[in-house]
Parts: C-alpha cells; sequence; structure tokens
C-alpha cells in the first residue's frame, strides 16, 4: 500500500511542476542560460507560438544578440497566476545584466508575462507549457 501511495504522490509531484509558478521562473532562468550559452534555438522556443509571441522572425532574434557576449538574470517571485479564457498568466519580475563583445555592462529591469493554456480538450502537451507571452524591461 505505502509503494503505491509513493507511486501516486511520486506522479502528482511530476505533473504539477509544470504549472507551478516556480516552472514559470524557471523558464526564464532556461531562457537566459540558453542565450548565454548562444543556444538562441531554444530561446526563440521559450517564447509562446514557437518564439513568434517575441515580435521577431528567428534572425531578427539572434541578430538581437549579435554583440552580446554574457547575460544572466536574477528572476523574482512569481505574481500570483491569473486565469483567463483557458489560460493561466503569471508575470516573473527579473534583473538582467549583460555584457557585449566590447566590454559594455547593461543592466535592466523589468517583468516577463508567461502563459500557459489550461488542461482542456485539444491543449497539447507543449500548450500546457509555460512559454513568454511577453516581456516589459527598461534599461537602468
Amino acid at each position: 500500500m505505502s509503494i503505491l501511495v509513493s507511486v501516486l504522490l511520486g506522479s502528482a509531484a511530476v505533473a504539477a511542476p509544470a504549472t507551478s509558478p516556480q516552472a514559470a521562473r524557471a523558464v526564464v532562468e532556461r531562457y537566459y542560460a540558453a542565450i548565454d550559452r548562444g543556444d538562441y534555438r531554444t530561446a526563440y522556443r521559450a517564447w509562446a507560438q514557437g518564439g513568434r509571441a517575441s515580435g521577431q522572425s528567428f534572425d531578427q532574434f539572434i541578430c538581437g544578440f549579435a554583440r552580446t557576449r554574457h547575460t544572466s538574470v536574477v528572476a523574482g517571485a512569481p505574481t500570483r497566476p491569473e486565469g483567463a479564457a483557458g489560460s493561466t498568466y503569471i508575470r516573473v519580475p527579473v534583473t538582467v545584466r549583460a555584457t557585449l563583445k566590447d566590454g559594455t555592462a547593461q543592466r535592466f529591469a523589468g517583468t516577463y508575462t508567461l502563459r500557459h493554456v489550461n488542461d482542456v480538450d485539444g491543449a497539447t502537451a507543449e500548450q500546457r507549457q509555460w512559454h513568454i507571452q511577453s516581456a516589459s524591461l527598461r534599461r537602468q
């Protein structure tokens, strides 16, 4: 019996984090880790709609980091999730540091809004995961 309970609880623990606030924060952290290592395809796919929510084509996205040598992010505590029309939204506050190839240091602060489709009929596993919907960053 205790093995069955452990298996059931273990399964629930695996399923729940995909839509938790901590999972949303992790998406932002993985996004910047991908940018830092030059894995722009992974970073682009962190955005909703296969990257299109970034408002850029993949080539434009890459060009936006052409002068960047290093990035890092400190992601704060996510806001309380909010529901709307079959989706859930959450905001993650960030402080971003970037170093350009010429050594110039930059600092940005703001928020990322992430979205996932709720577990509704027809929603794919990909849609039920957090993706970046929009960003509002200001240079400091």
